[in-house]
């Protein structure tokens, strides 16, 4: 416990080094709280403040980055080698979902057996879904191999062109 303290005023203003005693007593007077603010100072640094309306104010702080704050959610897709057309388009159609709604999308193919020789098929599944998808989405971590699995990832975000994008194009076109 020190005996002397630096004090600072509830509004920030410096009141000076004084002893603990004469510090507790302005808290006193003030009807406020004397809250040590940096203990490892020399002398610790202690504040004249309503402690009940600061642990107020910082928690509703905290609440309001908290409801800010973007959750990027990943989830993921599961597709085999020997997909069929129909099913790949089903699987195609989740991910566009998925994507929209904001999340990232890991898509992975599953070798089983003697799958795992032919990587290369795989590989063009999963090629083939990102171009299907790079309108709406961009490719975050290209094809990799994991043990018995490979897979990307897709962010959201690519997306579609903007209108005025778009007439700038259409008035390019009819200018040639």
């Amino acid at each position: 416990m020190a005996r002397e303290v630096r004090l600072v005023g509830g509004k920030g203003e410096q009141l000076g080094i004084m002893p603990l005693d004469k510090a507790k007593e302005m808290a006193r007077k003030h009807n406020l709280d004397l809250v040590e603010v940096a203990p490892t100072a020399v002398p610790p640094v202690c504040r004249l403040l309503d402690y009940g309306k600061h642990k107020y104010e910082q928690t509703k702080k905290e609440r309001e980055a908290r409801r800010s704050q973007k959750i990027s959610l990943l989830k993921e897709v599961r597709l085999r080698p020997k997909i069929s057309e129909h099913d790949f388009g089903a699987k195609l159609k989740l991910v566009r979902k998925l994507l929209d709604e904001g999340a990232k999308v890991k898509v992975t193919i599953l070798f089983r057996g003697r799958e795992i020789t032919h990587p290369d098929i795989g590989w063009k599944l999963l090629m083939k879904m990102a171009d299907s998808l790079q309108e709406v989405a961009s490719l975050s971590r290209q094809a990799v191999m994991e043990g018995k699995r490979m897979n990307i990832i897709l962010s959201p975000g690519a997306g579609p062109k903007t209108k005025g994008a778009e007439k700038a194009e259409v008035a390019e076109v009819k200018e040639s």
